[in-house]
């Protein structure tokens, strides 16, 4: 394109990760376009759950989890109320004395690592979400998880990189070309480094990623204020999360700022389609009323689905794409994108620098050597 500005940095994608990576380019001094050719987070971060978790799979994932949610935490004076940034916390519920056994060592290992967590018998869990159906064995409570809606948290960090001088090229990415970036109407983006954050849509660009969409169903009810007021996951859930061959559901409840109550969580490698399933819903359903039966009797107002994109290890790709001089990866999150992206614009940026980041990078690093086993409960 004749006479076009020679950005430092082109991000392709402006979902949330993409958009964080923007406001710390910017506010790093730095020339910076971000791509995006829909709304900005408006795809799969539209799609989210919007939680903030730390979650404790592996000690890379805790790392970059607590990390990331410390961040939010800085941030979340800032955040606008349409962000509606809620600090409710996550109830991790135990159905029987093993699972509470489980919860017990998830407790103590997330203290070990300064991060409070205390543990709730069956009555102080029936006090704090009276709608949980009796007979449950307690739950672990994640004080400092947090919830968010996604596509306003994105706007949030696009706004603060516009301010600071970034701009927002409105265009579908054709492929990446020596020195910036083809779109599909003929354009060019001329960059000096090149962040690729697609998500899913990454391996369009480069087909090598170790990268696969996985399908997930949520759906939300009307307003009922008060009616559920933590984040509730049952422990579950993880064996759901880390299933790598078979479609899965898991209870996954959120309470929202507007009163409405968002249900999942469903899980799905192989399917293309992006239409809603009725079976599977009714399957995410159904789990969630085994631990809330009272679900049952609340109206619904949408269901939909999105595309997460799942590495083999559960950990994002966050630096130098290998055999790509100048492009970088910021992508492969899975369902923690909405967490861990302040994370990952604090890691990219700090690799693309030269400058010491907060924890160590290599766990994230596009050329590592994933494990592919099943991982554990």
């Amino acid at each position: 394109m004749p006479n076009s500005p020679v950005w430092d940095i082109a991000i392709i994608g402006a979902g949330i990760v993409g958009c964080a990576c923007a406001a710390a380019a910017a506010a790093a001094g730095l020339r910076t376009a971000v791509i995006e050719s829909q709304t900005p987070g408006g795809g799969t971060t539209a799609a989210g759950m919007g939680h903030i978790v730390v979650m404790d799979d592996s000690p890379a994932q805790f790392a970059l989890t607590r990390y990331s949610q410390l961040l939010w935490q800085e941030w979340a004076p800032e955040l606008p109320q349409g962000v509606e940034y809620s600090r409710c916390g996550t109830l991790w519920l135990a159905r029987d004395e093993t699972e509470l056994r489980l919860a017990v060592a998830k407790q103590q290992a997330y203290r070990s690592q300064g991060v409070p967590a205390e543990m709730l018998d069956a009555g102080a869990l029936a006090a704090a979400e009276p709608k949980l159906r009796p007979g449950l064995a307690g739950a672990m409570l994640a004080a400092e998880d947090a919830v968010l809606y996604p596509p306003a948290a994105a706007k949030f960090f696009l706004d603060r990189a516009r301010a600071q001088g970034a701009c927002l090229i409105q265009g579908e990415c054709a492929a990446l070309a020596e020195g910036g970036i083809k779109l599909r109407d003929g354009r060019r983006v001329a960059a000096g480094e090149i962040v690729l954050a697609a998500g899913a849509q990454s391996t369009g660009f480069m087909p090598g990623l170790p990268i696969a969409p996985r399908k997930g169903h949520l759906l939300i009810t009307d307003r009922y204020p008060g009616w559920l007021h933590h984040q509730v996951v049952e422990l579950g859930y993880l064996r759901s999360a880390h299933s790598l061959a078979e479609d899965s559901v898991a209870c996954n409840l959120q309470p929202r700022l507007s009163g409405q109550i968002l249900i999942g969580s469903s899980r799905q490698y192989g399917a293309t389609s992006a239409a809603v399933e009725p079976g599977m819903l009714a399957r995410m359903l159904q789990r969630a009323m085994d631990y809330m039966p009272e679900l049952a009797q609340l109206s619904s107002i949408r269901a939909w689905t999105g595309f997460r994109a799942a590495t083999p290890d559960k950990l994002p790709l966050i630096g130098a794409a290998e055999g790509h001089p100048h492009v970088w990866l910021a992508t492969g999150h899975e369902g923690l994108g909405i967490t861990t992206a302040p994370a990952t614009a604090a890691l990219l940026l700090a690799q693309m620098t030269g400058t010491p980041a907060a924890i160590p990078a290599a766990p994230y690093l596009p050329d590592r050597q994933p494990e592919t086993g099943e991982a554990h409960a």
